[in-house]
């Protein structure tokens, strides 16, 4: 894996669609932001749901699941630790099924293709290690082909009604 060679936005919308996502409840992420220009674009019937901080949308997400619909929580790693209580709360305590694709802001082009606890950033070689400790199942997202998780993390976090979460490893290409 190289830097420049993520994975682009339109397999994400097409993997996101397959796994029945009806909402897209959003911090907005650097790291995706070729995502959220092509749900903006209106390329998806994926409802767009912004959200003020991490906690409004994490709770945003539990209404709407509640409400029989399918979301997904959008942030980025650092947003993820701002709202540790809340996912605790909500997704582990209340057992809400909730779904986060977390964007590794941060991580250098040298960690590329190297685990990222060997991050030389906290805010990159935390997050595995802090979803484990937490017993968040999770997937990273490297090569299209690694979007096949996409379905199998709505199914974790279904059969656990508990979190599942997809890391996006680097970028999203704007393709």
């Amino acid at each position: 894996m190289t830097a420049g060679t993520g994975i682009g936005a339109s397999e994400y919308l097409e993997a996101l669609q397959q796994a029945g996502v009806t909402d897209f409840v959003t911090v907005p992420d650097f790291v995706q932001l070729a995502l959220h220009q092509a749900i903006e674009g209106g390329d998806s019937p994926i409802r767009l749901v912004r959200t003020c901080n991490e906690d409004q949308a994490v709770c945003v997400a539990a209404g709407l699941r509640i409400g029989g619909r399918q979301p997904i929580v959008v942030i980025q790693n650092q947003g993820l630790y701002a709202c540790i209580n809340t996912v605790r709360a909500v997704a582990l305590d209340a057992r809400i099924p909730t779904v986060f694709l977390i964007g590794q802001f941060g991580r250098e082009n040298a960690n590329l293709g190297r685990p990222t606890t060997e991050s030389g950033r906290r805010v990159v070689s935390l997050l595995e290690p802090l979803l484990d400790t937490l017993q968040v199942p999770h997937w990273g997202l490297d090569a299209s082909s690694d979007l096949a998780a996409m379905r199998a993390a709505f199914e974790t976090a279904a059969a656990r009604r508990g979190a599942a979460a997809l890391i996006v490893n680097q970028p999203i290409a704007w393709h």
